[in-house]
């Protein structure tokens, strides 16, 4: 019986890696497809609710299937053109003052910390990315990127960031960031490599947690945000370009990435001016919403778990 259940429980986990490498075909979308997803993308990217879960469920709700992977990462590179241009004072500012703190030996400069903390932050997500790429993809695929997971993270991580409005100090403005902020955001970023989590979400979280003020928290977020999607746009586009571009083609994945592009500094320059004078609790009441609406589609069979 042991063996039976073994074997069963084998070909259902099988099943479940082939439905969800076969649902990360991004050539099913067309041109407007593409756009669609695109602003999708680009409207969640740096709210803290998801982009990851928002590209996936959207696209199965309406009938499309899963974009995949490959699609979702190289979409985001239109959230890059959008926040360097948005934030390209900022980007300019602490390369420059990083460079002139090196050469003074003035290692304890505002941007000098800002720099090397964002630098130290991408390190955990880009570590944890590469080892589930290399050695995990067809569990990730199977489980990681499941609706049930997007459900729960979405739900997990709304409760933790209401809990850090709760408990967070928010006390520290920009110019006090460190290093250990950007440690601390760093770790909280590498957690969403699970869809669901946000990347935005576990570093505002994280921020409010270690006493950063809203505005601060979203901004330092956001600056952390471009290496990490840089580098994972990049990694993507290999496969997407070599080997999918003909089922999709180029003008629909770069009407996908200028949708994303737009869309996205929409977000930022909202984000930003509701932090002033907004908490998060919008994010967190959106987020269990979110979540429970996808678990009671997956219990009425309204939506497959994949």
């Amino acid at each position: 019986m042991i063996h039976l259940f073994s074997q069963s429980w084998l070909s259902l986990y099988d099943l479940e890696i082939a439905q969800a490498v076969s649902s990360q075909n991004p050539g099913q979308l067309s041109f407007w497809q593409a756009i669609v997803v695109g602003i999708v993308q680009g409207l969640t990217e740096f709210l803290p609710i998801s982009s990851t879960a928002h590209v996936k469920i959207v696209p199965v709700v309406l009938g499309w299937g899963d974009p995949g992977v490959a699609f979702t990462a190289v979409v985001q590179l239109g959230s890059i053109v959008a926040i360097l241009g948005y934030f390209w004072a900022d980007v300019r500012q602490v390369c420059i003052g990083m460079f002139q703190a090196l050469a003074k030996g003035n290692y304890q400069s505002s941007d000098f910390r800002i720099g090397l903390g964002i630098g130290l932050g991408t390190l955990p997500i880009v570590f944890f990315g590469l080892l589930v790429k290399l050695f995990f993809a067809e569990e990730y695929n199977a489980f990681g990127r499941s609706t049930l997971t997007i459900a729960v993270t979405s739900i997990g991580l709304a409760l933790v960031l209401g809990l850090a409005e709760l408990i967070g100090r928010r006390q520290r403005g920009y110019e006090a960031i460190g290093l250990g902020d950007g440690v601390g955001m760093g770790l909280a970023q590498a957690l969403a490599l699970i869809p669901g989590v946000s990347r935005s979400g576990s570093t505002i979280t994280a921020g409010l947690l270690m006493g950063l003020d809203r505005p601060t928290a979203a901004r330092f977020s956001l600056l952390m945000g471009i290496p990490a999607i840089l580098i994972s746009g990049l990694t993507e586009a290999k496969d997407l370009f070599s080997a999918e571009v003909g089922d999709m083609g180029l003008v629909a994945i770069a009407a996908g990435v200028l949708a994303s592009a737009i869309s996205s500094y929409i977000a930022i320059y909202w984000l930003i001016r509701f932090l002033r004078d907004h908490t998060t609790w919008v994010f967190v009441f959106y987020r269990i919403g979110f979540g429970l609406a996808i678990l009671w589609a997956i219990a009425t069979q309204r939506m497959p778990n994949i």
